[in-house]
């Protein structure tokens, strides 16, 4: 059986029609969104120049009471418990047998007092006799020294030379003691110098009222390089 449609019934017909109508609304729909403008919204200026107000927090500082200190206990000793009181009618008694005195007697109690006899350590500079080196004098000394030092090898290297002056004291049994050098162009040289007087034999002492007596000393010793 064929089914019969009526022309006017028929939708193919209309396709095109429809198709040009959607076109239409979209194209509308369209430029109704890119015409529509949302409202503006004004935005308030703010001041820059405006800072922030600083306040001073003033620390509140709480002062602690101290307790109140107790009272200090003051002993009060009684005078009558150190001193034993006497009354007139008390006789008073002693060992001193005062008849043993005659009247024209003077007692005097004497103290034998010792006379300690100080011995002054300060070295003397000159003294009445002078300390002797081998019967000789410090020139006599100053010779034996230069016998016998070495010339350090460090300063020949380095090319040092010139005076070391000492000091030294004679104490009362001749010993030399107490070197100090004074001047010095070098280390080496002081050394060399002093290890020679640790070796010096011993002095004649000195004598101030014949009396031996500690003597200070200067002595020049010299370090050349002989040619």
């Amino acid at each position: 059986m064929e089914i019969k449609k009526s022309p006017k019934a028929d939708l193919q017909n209309k396709r095109g029609l429809l198709l040009e109508i959607g076109l239409a609304v979209s194209l509308l729909l369209v430029i109704v969104a890119f015409a529509y403008t949302p409202k503006e919204h004004r935005i308030e200026k703010v001041d820059l120049n405006y800072g922030p107000v600083e306040e001073q927090i003033t620390e509140i500082t709480r002062q602690d009471q101290k307790p109140p200190e107790m009272p200090k206990k003051v002993e009060v000793k009684v005078i009558s418990d150190l001193l034993s009181v006497v009354t007139n009618d008390t006789k008073i008694t002693t060992d001193v047998d005062f008849a043993d005195f005659d009247e024209d007697v003077d007692v005097v109690q004497t103290v034998e007092v010792e006379e300690e006899e100080i011995e002054e350590d300060q070295p003397f500079i000159t003294a009445e006799t002078m300390p002797s080196f081998q019967g000789g004098d410090l020139n006599t000394f100053r010779k034996w020294v230069q016998e016998n030092l070495r010339f350090p090898q460090i300063a020949l290297e380095n090319g040092i030379s010139g005076r070391v002056t000492l000091q030294f004291v004679i104490e009362r049994d001749g010993r030399l003691t107490n070197i100090k050098v004074l001047q010095s162009p070098d280390r080496s040289l002081s050394e060399e110098a002093t290890r020679v007087l640790n070796k010096s034999p011993k002095w004649s002492p000195g004598k101030q009222r014949n009396k031996p007596v500690r003597v200070s000393y200067t002595l020049p010793v010299d370090f050349r390089v002989s040619n």
